[in-house]
């Protein structure tokens, strides 16, 4: 029989956030609380559901939004058998839970999920746990929006990680061939990157060697190469970012601490986002001008840039230790620096748009324009909460995939496209079905070049924040 446990992800512990770290953030924390609600009154936070053990406690992961509109997420820990949950909420706040870790006995069904959940080309999420599963290391998951989970892998302990530990909070994504790609911070090593097909099929394309901790999403970038980050590790112990092609073949690209006093940054955690013009944006969580971190910029070469140090300024209006950045309308970026919501501009200009009362996780911004996060400790149970915020910013669309070849049938997400009248893929009109009120899907037109998707409606223009790579072009 487990013992149920309250702890952080096995991964975590393997580069856990250093002591110094913590009494940054804590001090940081009571300086913000000072100075609470900068947001004014086009900035609007609702609370849209509180966590109450029963229906789970503790989510630690950002949430996705469905094809159905929904968001779906996981909490860490509680449901009947207090190993975490599966769960969807709509934007009016109307909570379903889908799924109750550690069903199976001994949890091969998988235990403590972490990591975000990832929306698939065919409609469904896939996952990982931290624990659970044969050897007690994870698993990876399939599950669909009505809540059927199957098991792809379970995660082992093996000679040189060539099984693999689980991958605490770092998330799946889908590459261009259909597969899934991944990193772990913890193993026999210093962490590994690895590929799983969506039927269960496991490889380890690269270990590290020295505890470098690869944390936060992979992308995929224009080259078709992968783009990631290590926690620490590198010629100076700061961290690294680094390419990987989908072979395997490793470059270190960038190595942080290399400036007095890390002040080009440290100990990036995030994923990285790749802009329309090829650049890419990220966050370390540490060093810059006062050691609360940095917002940089880099090309694929890896010549980096910093654009924004962190608590600059008395009582840190712009926060601190940046984790993750999402791309928004206007080509501006987003995230979150400990309990500040902020915008950013592709030259630095940072904007803090809302206080939170309570450390939220990474928020995901849904196609009606507004910002859906939770907290780990916060609601009125203190298991957790979650949470809108509306700062003013308009309703668009999404594409999955983002990249296709002509002739690719695309699902597009949005709010209120029962109407639609026009799909058109950089200015190339598309055939298109209406699915639902939150649903279009579309065919890749010939003659289609790379560029962002645009749906029309009698109410809107609705546009993608981002571009759909068109990965062939056909003659």
């Amino acid at each position: 029989m487990k013992i149920k446990n309250d702890y952080r992800p096995k991964g975590w512990a393997l580069h856990a956030h250093s002591e110094g770290r913590m009494k940054r953030s804590v001090c940081l924390l009571s300086l913000l609380c000072v100075a609470m609600a900068i947001a004014s009154g086009a900035q609007t936070y609702t609370a849209l559901a509180n966590f109450d053990g029963v229906n789970g406690t503790r989510p630690l992961a950002s949430l996705v939004q469905g094809l159905d509109g929904k968001f779906y997420g996981t909490t860490f820990q509680g449901g009947p058998n207090n190993w975490g949950t599966v769960f969807k909420i709509s934007s009016a706040g109307e909570l379903t839970t889908l799924y109750n870790f550690c069903e199976k006995t001994n949890c091969h069904d998988g235990d403590n999920p972490a990591a975000p959940l990832v929306l698939a080309t065919d409609g469904n999420f896939y996952g990982t746990t931290d624990g659970g599963g044969g050897p007690n290391h994870g698993v990876i998951f399939k599950i669909t929006p009505a809540g059927k989970k199957t098991t792809l892998y379970s995660f082992c302990a093996h000679a040189r990680g060539r099984c693999g530990y689980g991958p605490g909070p770092s998330p799946l994504i889908q590459g261009t061939d259909g597969n899934f790609y991944g990193t772990s911070p913890s193993g026999a090593s210093g962490g590994f990157i690895y590929k799983v097909t969506p039927q269960g099929s496991f490889t380890v394309l690269y270990i590290f060697t020295h505890f470098e901790g690869p944390d936060g999403a992979l992308v995929q970038a224009l080259d078709g190469n992968f783009y990631g980050t290590t926690y620490q590790g590198g010629t100076h112990g700061g961290g690294t970012v680094f390419k990987i092609t989908p072979g395997g073949q490793l470059t270190t690209l960038y190595n942080f601490c290399s400036l007095t006093n890390c002040a080009d940054g440290a100990n990036p955690e995030g994923a990285l986002v790749q802009a329309a013009n090829g650049i890419f944006y990220g966050t370390a969580g540490e060093g810059g001008a006062t050691n609360s971190g940095t917002v940089f910029k880099m090309t694929p070469e890896g010549q980096l840039t910093t654009i924004h140090s962190f608590c600059t300024q008395t009582g840190c209006p712009d926060g601190g230790n940046p984790v993750n950045l999402l791309q928004g309308p206007g080509g501006n970026f987003y995230g979150i620096a400990t309990v500040v919501a902020f915008k950013i501009t592709p030259m630095g200009k940072l904007t803090p748009l809302y206080t939170f009362d309570t450390d939220p996780n990474e928020i995901t911004l849904g196609t009606d324009g507004k910002f859906y996060g939770n907290s780990e400790y916060g609601g009125t149970n203190k298991d957790g909460v979650v949470f809108s915020l509306a700062v003013g910013l308009g309703p668009f669309v999404e594409t999955v995939p983002t990249s296709g070849n002509v002739g690719t049938i695309v699902n597009i997400l949005g709010t209120k496209l029962t109407n639609a009248t026009s799909v058109s893929f950089n200015g190339t009109p598309a055939t298109f079905t209406v699915a639902s009120g939150s649903e279009i899907t579309a065919t890749v037109p010939t003659g289609a070049t790379t560029g962002k998707v645009v749906v029309t409606t009698p109410e809107h223009k609705l546009s993608t924040n981002v571009v759909f790579r068109i990965t062939t072009v056909m003659p």
